[in-house]
């Protein structure tokens, strides 16, 4: 079994309502992954995966709030201007996306009213490698993996309550 758990408080989510999907150690940007996720939270699951193939496609722009230096801006954005189009990060995001619809499905649970609760990336492990050099030495390379949790739940229909 894994020793990993949820960066989300488990006593909050309701087992019923809600279905859970993690990458781990996926070999993408951390930073851009966390861009990614924060422009996804809050929206329904259709929106959030029309959006982010629109991202894959160079259509839409992702808003970076946090790691944005020396970043050009974007048509489209709003609240912030700098912007860019993180194709493998979105992809990889998506891909989870899917295995979290996956297990809604299994558990029943309707799929037009799914929307994205809780939705975060942060550094994995780091793969420690040497790249040779000349006269005999190395330097080391190093490359951080990025872990992706998303949770789904359902959101109450016209006659259920709030």
């Amino acid at each position: 079994m894994p020793k990993w758990g949820y960066s989300i408080i488990e006593e909050e989510l309701d087992p019923e309502k809600t279905a859970k999907a993690s990458g781990r150690e996926v070999r993408v940007s951390h930073k851009s992954t966390r861009e990614v996720c924060t422009a996804i939270k809050g929206m329904m699951l259709a929106t959030a995966k029309k959006y982010l193939r629109n991202v894959i496609d160079k259509r839409k722009a992702i808003p970076f709030r946090r790691y944005k230096k020396k970043l050009g801006h974007r048509h489209g954005l709003d609240k912030t201007f700098a912007g860019r189009y993180p194709k493998k990060a979105a992809q990889k995001v998506l891909h989870v996306i899917e295995g979290a619809e996956a297990n809604a499905e299994n558990k029943g649970l309707d799929v037009d009213r799914l929307r994205i609760f809780h939705a975060a990336a942060y550094p994995g492990i780091k793969i420690k490698r040497y790249t040779p050099r000349a006269h005999g030495r190395s330097s080391p390379k190093y490359e951080t993996t990025t872990h992706i949790e998303i949770v789904l739940d359902e959101k109450p229909g016209q006659g259920e309550g709030f």
